[in-house]
């Protein structure tokens, strides 16, 4: 039985842009050799953060969504843990409701995209 997740990382803002994005590849890629399907991506870029962490007021948002096993989210989690680029990081299951939520985001959004390269 696949579930839905969706998983925000925050990474520290110390990395250059190919850095960030080698980072959030080498998420996605676990997630694909465990088996998981990824519905969306989205990298927010950089933020302010609500409160510092480690020191740190900014971080780069990474966003994925995807269908896989439960027991995936723990090695996930396992690696955000081990990977110190990662200074914060939530996965949570979506019900029903979120997925389809997040449908309407991404063709809202990519209806957007289509529109600006017209």
């Amino acid at each position: 039985m696949l579930n839905n997740y969706e998983t925000v990382f925050i990474l520290t803002p110390v990395l250059s842009d190919v850095q960030m994005k080698e980072a959030v590849d080498k998420f996605k890629d676990l997630l694909v050799q465990e088996g998981a399907e990824i519905m969306n991506e989205e990298l927010w870029g950089l933020r302010k953060l609500a409160y510092p962490i480690q020191k740190k007021s900014t971080g780069f948002y990474a966003l994925l969504q995807f269908k896989g096993d439960p027991s995936l989210v723990e090695k996930l989690e396992v690696q955000y843990r081990r990977d110190e680029r990662v200074i914060r990081f939530l996965t949570f299951h979506m019900d029903k409701f979120a997925v389809e939520y997040a449908e309407k985001r991404k063709s809202l959004k990519s209806a957007k995209k289509e529109g600006k390269e017209k």
